[in-house]
């Protein structure tokens, strides 16, 4: 004779959870932890021994740590835009290095990889460093700022809206700048002078908190001028030692608040960008100046996601991804003794230059990734991965389908992220001056003039027919191998040129 069973509800709810998949083995939370010019060598995990970050290093002892692993473009703006619409920003005009009141660069028809995750369900947020512009047309800073974050797939935004060094030095929220008082409007200007105050160039040096060594020189916000004009605003305006600790507030925040639902924190540090003005309890510390010590306070936020991630019970249902924008610079437009404390530490690594450049010290970034259970801790992986490719991968991971007509130079390459497939990309594009290619073991560059050194910099000159370095042989790019391989230099050529005529497209499958 059978029997029912009676199962008390919560005893029934028990038992499913118990049997049930993890949703970390479905659609893990996503936290992209993105840097500001932080360079290949300036975390301690890569070998550098100048400098310990173990926040940063403890991702890699939990994951995987790439060492070919590439932004879009040796500056932010198009390395941001290559990473969010998963395609190169050399298809777009105007992806340059964006101005501070720079209208919205992705277009209204652009599909994202927020608006993907979006799709799967994930709650999305971008807290932090934007530099992709706002707004369509002239933008007012007194009203609501549309067009923004929230149209191009982040439910939820707090920005630096362009960088530390250019006006408006305001944060934004929701479209709205935080803490603005309507009887102190804010105006901002990248071409008619508009700021009676003394500037940065007619004040005393001794005057200035961090006096400018190039172009830096007009309004003056905290003691520091910068690039731009920009009045009023004064109970709005940020504070530069107070900026890292607000940003990362506001991710724990996200983190809180969403901690029951899949969420993707595109957390975008301001760090270690120019000016470096890091909190008094980090200056002094690193022993390499305020770069080093602005280093120290990057580890710092890192720490505090991953402790919070641990302290939400999210850490094995989370993916974590730290890396950069470009690569390192020293001296960007201010004196803080970049150059003159540098001792022994190299930012880019045995790559040679660093931001601005076509050489690999341009592009080739720290990578670290964390997912326990689906990424075998303390391993290193060879593969060519680029952040063009985040977008389709990301989809994928989640079940989010991509259009043939969007992401259209991203490609499926999941598995090389998470350190299964030991190959990685076929090829990729380095965009800086000119744009290089990476096909295996090697590169090529186009004639052109090319950034050296790490600023400030010299400047090489490549002739025709470009230049082919290989990389096995010599990684620091000094050995010109283009006439000993005519047939590879060919082909890579004839090859750049399918790409930047959109000839050599993904097709969706990986391949």
């Amino acid at each position: 004779m059978m029997y029912r069973i009676a199962i008390p509800f919560f005893a029934l709810a028990i038992l499913t959870a118990w049997f049930a998949p993890s949703r970390a083995a479905e659609r893990p939370n996503i936290v992209l932890i993105y840097t500001d010019d932080v360079g290949y060598g300036d975390v301690s995990c890569n070998g550098q021994t100048t400098l310990r970050t173990p926040n940063i290093d403890r991702i890699a002892a939990e994951g995987v740590r790439h060492t070919d692993a590439h932004c879009s473009a040796a500056t932010c703006t198009p390395s941001r835009f290559a990473l969010l619409t998963g395609r190169y920003a050399f298809r777009q005009p105007g992806t340059g290095i964006a101005r501070g009141d720079a209208n919205m660069i992705i277009g209204p028809d652009t599909l994202t990889l927020p608006a993907l995750l979006k799709q799967a369900g994930y709650t999305t947020a971008v807290i932090g460093k934007w530099h992709l512009g706002l707004g369509d047309g002239p933008i007012d800073w007194n009203k609501e700022i549309r067009r923004n974050p929230q149209d191009v797939g982040f439910d939820y935004h707090f920005l630096i809206p362009a960088t530390g060094d250019r006006v408006p030095c305001v944060y934004v929220e929701q479209g709205r700048v935080v803490g603005l008082d309507p009887a102190d409007p804010i105006r901002v200007s990248f071409g008619k002078r508009i700021d009676p105050n003394p500037s940065g160039a007619e004040v005393p040096p001794g005057s200035l908190k961090q006096m400018w060594s190039h172009g830096h020189n007009q309004t003056i916000v905290n003691g520091i001028s910068r690039i731009g004009w920009m009045t009023g605003g004064q109970k709005a305006r940020w504070v530069d030692e107070d900026m890292a600790d607000t940003i990362t507030h506001k991710a724990e925040e996200f983190l809180e608040q969403h901690r029951q639902e899949p969420f993707f924190l595109y957390f975008s540090t301001h760090d270690i960008h120019v000016p470096r003005v890091p909190h008094p309890r980090f200056q002094g510390k690193s022993g390499l100046g305020w770069r080093g010590d602005a280093m120290l306070q990057l580890d710092w936020c890192v720490g505090q996601i991953l402790d919070k991630l641990d302290a939400l019970g999210l850490r094995d249902d989370t993916l974590v991804i730290f890396t950069s924008d470009n690569g390192p610079v020293l001296d960007d437009g201010y004196v803080d003794q970049a150059n003159e404390l540098l001792g022994e530490h190299r930012p880019n690594g045995p790559y040679r230059a660093g931001k601005y450049s076509s050489f690999e010290g341009g592009t080739r970034v720290p990578c670290l990734v964390r997912w326990p259970g689906h990424v075998s801790p303390g391993t290193t992986s060879q593969a060519l991965v680029g952040q063009v490719d985040w977008a389709a991968s990301l989809a994928a991971l989640v079940g989010a389908s991509v259009p043939a007509d969007q992401c259209i130079d991203s490609r499926n390459q999941i598995d090389a992220l998470l350190g299964k497939d030991p190959v990685g990309r076929p090829h990729l594009i380095h965009e800086a001056r000119n744009l290089a290619l990476r096909q295996g073991h090697w590169k090529y560059i186009p004639p052109g003039q090319i950034r050296d050194g790490l600023g400030p910099w010299t400047t090489v000159s490549i002739s025709r027919p470009g230049a082919l370095y290989d990389l096995n042989q010599a990684i620091d790019e000094r050995v010109d191998v283009a006439a000993e391989h005519p047939q590879i230099l060919a082909q890579m050529q004839e090859l750049h040129q399918r790409i930047l005529a959109g000839a050599d497209q993904p097709d969706r499958l990986g391949q």
